[in-house]
């Protein structure tokens, strides 16, 4: 596999679309609900960051080690947040799910699991991906037990692994997903989504 190209995927809920300067203003608005860059155990942009977070993202993009995506509701074109697949190794190919964050109300509403499906779809499916990897900070529950529910498993703990923002030091759970049990969590996901379109 070479180097990803940029593609919009679309689910019944929302649409990924490859990021753009054109969303700083969306994401601005996005990132002022609910406030998660406020959450000592995240890493999301404050709003006064939100055009460097783009910049930064684009740049590794050109680089090849990410995809970033905004996320955009379909019902009325509100951008709800960020995804990217990062650390991609395209001679294997593996890659992981990451840097997302949301808007606070849209939680609970379906778009998140219509959101991981398209990624993971389209990384086994169309990329051929033998491993869908997550990570996220030890301390992060809310985080943890979301990918836990799609079906990953925890593959170890990297202690020490990063410095946060404030200094502290992040203890890193990585968690995958793999190709052979791709089917069934595909199945959970569309069991979940189609809750959310009843």
């Amino acid at each position: 596999m070479e180097k990803i190209a940029p593609v919009t995927l679309a689910g019944p809920l929302v649409t990924l679309e490859p990021l753009a300067s054109a969303h700083h203003d969306g994401l601005v608005q996005a990132v002022e609900d609910g406030e998660p860059w406020k959450l000592w155990y995240t890493a999301v942009p404050a709003p006064q960051q939100m055009r460097a977070e783009i910049e930064r993202r684009l740049e590794l993009q050109e680089r090849g080690s990410m995809l970033p995506f905004a996320i955009r509701r379909n019902s009325d074109a509100v951008v709800l947040g960020m995804t990217t697949y990062m650390d991609i190794d395209p001679v294997l190919p593996r890659l992981e799910i990451g840097s997302t964050w949301n808007r606070a109300s849209a939680s609970g509403t379906g778009t998140n699991v219509d959101a991981k499906l398209l990624l993971l779809e389209h990384a086994f499916d169309v990329l051929g991906c033998p491993a869908v990897e997550f990570r996220t900070h030890w301390m992060n529950f809310p985080s943890r037990a979301a990918i836990e529910r799609l079906g990953a498993k925890l593959d170890g703990v990297l202690r020490a692994h990063r410095r946060m923002a404030d200094g502290s030091l992040r203890d890193t759970c990585v968690y995958s997903i793999i190709a052979p049990e791709w089917s069934q969590v595909r199945s959970g996901l569309e069991h979940r989504l189609a809750q959310h379109l009843e």
